[in-house]
């Protein structure tokens, strides 16, 4: 690409996800719990939870993504044990271990990521991270020692602007004190990091993975990337 002084990386499916994603983790830890339900039904109570929490606090600013997973997991297994799918003691029972499997999964894409940031720190190229989240990012980015990264945190609760609105960029670019032309954003979804990214100028790397939907999966751009690693070659 050239040019680029400064990156704006998202979190949330691009660091600690490996671009999948996280309904689909979420998923997997409820297979790994055992349970019976469908994954249409699964879905219909991830959407509830996170309506929910959009709604009403239930997350606090020094919750870590542990005890973040943990209460996302008690409200959508307690959607599906109201509902009938599964009964209130394995909403119990599987609340702690899927929370314990998602945290962990969590962890070892971040240590896949760290050799990354670490190299792009090395060479002096500020980074700002623009992420939609609870109010808590910097509680979750401290706990997996992430913090020292970034020069600047924008989170879309803190900030009152949330993705796909090109605004969230456009403070993040400011964070850096840079143009648009001059920073790299990189970012798992396509219609709420790429093409806002874009919209104001700036450079684009999507780490694509599994998404939300059918339609966002067969979509292809030019910045597609494999996996993070791959954000050195797209910047350097």
């Amino acid at each position: 690409m050239g040019n680029i002084k400064g990156i704006i990386f998202d979190y949330g499916g691009t660091i600690d996800s490996r671009g999948v994603h996280w309904s689909e983790i979420i998923w997997d830890g409820y297979r790994a719990s055992g349970t019976t339900v469908d994954k249409e039904t699964f879905r219909e109570a991830y959407v509830y939870a996170e309506r929910e929490l959009a709604k009403v606090r239930h997350i606090m600013p020094d919750d870590n993504f542990h005890t973040l997973l943990l209460k996302k997991m008690q409200i959508e297994l307690g959607w599906l044990a109201d509902h009938g799918y599964i009964s209130a003691d394995d909403a119990r029972r599987m609340a702690p271990e899927i929370a314990r499997y998602c945290y962990e999964r969590a962890r070892e894409c971040v240590e896949e990521a760290r050799p990354v940031l670490e190299a792009i720190r090395e060479r002096h190229i500020p980074m700002v991270l623009v992420s939609n989240f609870y109010g808590n990012v910097q509680a979750v980015l401290a706990d997996f020692n992430l913090l020292q990264y970034f020069e600047s945190i924008i989170e879309s609760a803190v900030v009152g602007v949330r993705k796909p609105d090109p605004q969230i960029f456009r403070l993040g670019v400011d964070a850096l004190g840079m143009k648009p032309e001059e920073v790299l954003v990189v970012g798992d979804s396509y219609k709420k990091d790429i093409v806002p990214a874009e919209t104001i100028g700036c450079r684009v790397a999507w780490i694509k993975g599994k998404g939300w939907t059918a339609e966002e999966d067969v979509v292809t751009h030019p910045s597609i990337i494999k996996n993070i690693g791959e954000v050195l070659q797209a910047a350097f």
